[in-house]
């Protein structure tokens, strides 16, 4: 065997090992066996709720995203003080990777007709000094205004954008991980400047309101620590 040979077929092992190494083989998930619409409070306070279907289809039979998500939970929460209204989705994935990864409601809006009238980061504080990386749009139809609040969650990694996303993913592959993820979103059907922090209030609230294994579904692990017993 001729030294090129011999330094060809070593690269070749090389490259192998690191695919190998990169290719994810350690499943992951923050939610392990429960169920998620048992982890999150229906009744809280003032808020009341019940089940309604995903006005956006999201997990529609035969659908991409039927395939993305085991897990879908779709309340709409009253406040019976005031008689307001927000809408709560939350759709959990048990595996993220290149095929099946969550979709972001700023491409999902825009394909059922909504202009967004904005689409910023943002960052939503859950209590003192513990915040969570977060999208707000403002979506419009020829019928309505929706404000909407929003986070991703991948394994442990909170990507505020589908750039991050795939570095987080990528991350989480180097590490030989394939997570689970969620997202979580909450809406009302209000256009005003008010809604966003009613929105993000809501937010701390049931946040609060949820067990700490729900939170870390929701938030992850650190952040769920650091909130620490939820209130009763």
């Amino acid at each position: 065997m001729n030294r090129r040979a011999l330094f060809a077929g070593a690269a070749c092992v090389g490259a192998a090992l690191v695919a190998r190494q990169l290719k994810p083989h350690h499943y992951v998930s923050l939610l392990q066996s429960a169920k998620l619409d048992d982890l999150v409070p229906r009744s809280f306070g003032a808020w009341t709720s019940e089940d309604v279907g995903d006005p956006l289809a999201l997990n529609g039979p035969g659908t991409l995203s039927s395939k993305l998500y085991n897990q879908l939970v779709t309340r709409a929460y009253t406040d019976g003080a005031g008689g307001h209204q927000v809408l709560m989705l939350l759709a959990h994935g048990e595996r993220q990777s290149d095929e099946l990864q969550l979709h972001r409601p700023e491409v999902c809006y825009p394909a059922f007709g909504y202009a967004l009238l904005h689409n910023e980061p943002t960052q939503v504080r859950l209590a003192d000094a513990i915040t969570v990386p977060a999208r707000r749009l403002l979506a419009k139809s020829p019928s309505h205004e929706e404000s909407v609040i929003y986070w991703s969650r991948l394994g442990e990694f909170f990507p505020i954008d589908a750039s991050e996303q795939r570095e987080d993913r990528f991350r989480n592959a180097v590490a030989g991980l394939i997570p689970d993820g969620i997202l979580c979103r909450f809406s009302n059907a209000d256009g005003s400047a008010q809604a966003w922090p009613n929105l993000e209030q809501f937010v701390r609230d049931l946040i609060a309101a949820t067990s700490p294994a729900g939170q870390r579904v929701l938030v992850g692990t650190d952040r769920a620590r650091r909130l620490g017993p939820r209130k009763v």
